[in-house]
């Protein structure tokens, strides 16, 4: 078992109980425990399978490619309608975890054999984001941002897109545009330096 994981628990002050109960359920079905994004990560020939976290109000196990899994109990969840891949089961409570240790455990095993049989996610493209109006409209004024934004890598594209279209009003969109405007024709990331 992984050193930084033992002290990562140790640490852990509202969900301990828990995150130890989670931890020795992954264990128990044969996989590596890591320690990555300063979490506990659990891996099969180096692939990432679940993470363990914890948040405020409830603690998690992450699957990786959780959006290729069957999920008959219909326990997982998309953290947010953005997240394409990943999904989780959250708890509140270690007798949570212990009521579904077979069907966790089920849940892992399904997981190892999506990534043995090599199964890929498939993830939006650029274009299906929606370029918001605001955007569209800096574009038409200036060819040159425009040509800029298109010589982004796609995730840099996707990762203004998103923060740009979260805004509700007009008035902060143009003001996120306007903000990141010398980022994107520097050729840099909404969080490059």
């Amino acid at each position: 078992m992984e050193i930084k994981v033992d002290r990562y628990l140790r640490k852990a002050k509202k969900w301990q109980e828990e995150l130890k109960t989670l931890r020795q359920i992954v264990l128990d079905c044969g996989l590596e425990e890591e320690y990555k994004w300063m979490h506990p990560c659990y891996t099969h020939r180096g692939a990432n399978i679940v993470l363990i976290h914890e948040f405020k109000d409830y603690c998690a196990l992450l699957f990786f490619k959780g959006v290729l899994m069957k999920d008959p109990e219909g326990i997982l969840i998309q953290q947010t309608e953005n997240v394409q891949d990943r999904r989780q089961v959250r708890f509140t409570n270690v007798q949570e975890i212990i009521a579904l240790e077979a069907t966790l455990k089920a849940y892992i095993l399904e997981a190892i054999a999506i990534e043995k049989a090599g199964l890929k996610v498939t993830y939006k493209n650029t274009t299906d984001f929606e370029v918001p109006e605001e955007l569209r409209t800096k574009f038409a004024e200036d060819p040159h941002f425009k040509r800029a934004f298109e010589a982004l890598t796609p995730g840099r594209q996707k990762a203004y897109l998103l923060h740009f279209g979260q805004a509700k009003q007009a008035k902060t969109r143009e003001a996120r545009i306007e903000k990141y405007r010398p980022k994107i024709l520097d050729g840099k990331g909404l969080l490059d330096d």
